[in-house]
């Protein structure tokens, strides 16, 4: 029997794809997924330390290789069901340790999703990782995102409250209170329709 995840209805499938080809354009039109996986990670990360939100508003989990964003990671892998096209829009069919653009991406204008100070923060943060390898980036991650916790070979969910507490925020469990009113609030709506 094959893994099919369960992707929430409040998950911004074309937004986490533009995240995705954001990277994978500056790559060169593709990314080792290792390295993708951590920067979008990590470009979250700093977007919760700065603006108390996310930019894909993911389920995370700390994996062997560091933290990962959930959902993203099952579309990069193939097996996440809903919303492909969405996906495929900007991120092609994974080839081996690569994922690649489905079509040419012109930042900002093909990224419609993405707020210019979402744009900034991924800029930073490729900037701040670009010249690094997937394996020094996750050994990075190990050392300096302290809400990750060795899973020993499996995963472990990391709260959002976890989060914003290692970013060293005052109230991380309204905060992650916050985020998740607005997740219910998107799926409600969504149901609705």
């Amino acid at each position: 029997m094959n893994y099919v995840p369960a992707i929430p209805d409040w998950f911004k499938t074309r937004k986490a794809a533009q995240v995705a080809a954001f990277f994978a354009a500056l790559s060169g039109g593709k990314i080792n997924i290792l390295k993708a996986v951590k920067l979008i990670y990590l470009a979250d990360r700093l977007s919760m330390e700065r603006r108390d939100t996310p930019i894909t508003n993911d389920q995370y989990f700390s994996m062997p290789f560091g933290p990962v964003n959930s959902c993203t990671y099952n579309y990069m892998n193939g097996v996440a069901p809903p919303r492909q096209d969405e996906w495929h829009e900007f991120i092609g069919v994974r080839n081996y340790n690569d994922i690649p653009l489905s079509r040419t991406i012109n930042i900002p204008d093909d990224l419609d999703e993405l707020s210019r100070s979402e744009i900034k923060i991924l800029t930073e943060t490729w900037e701040k990782f670009e010249n690094i390898d997937q394996f020094e980036l996750a050994d990075w991650t190990h050392r300096f995102c302290p809400e990750w916790a060795d899973p020993n070979g499996s995963s472990i969910p990391i709260d959002l409250a976890t989060i914003f507490d290692r970013l060293g925020k005052k109230n991380p469990i309204a905060l992650a209170e916050d985020l998740q009113a607005e997740r219910r609030l998107i799926a409600e709506f969504i149901q609705e329709k």
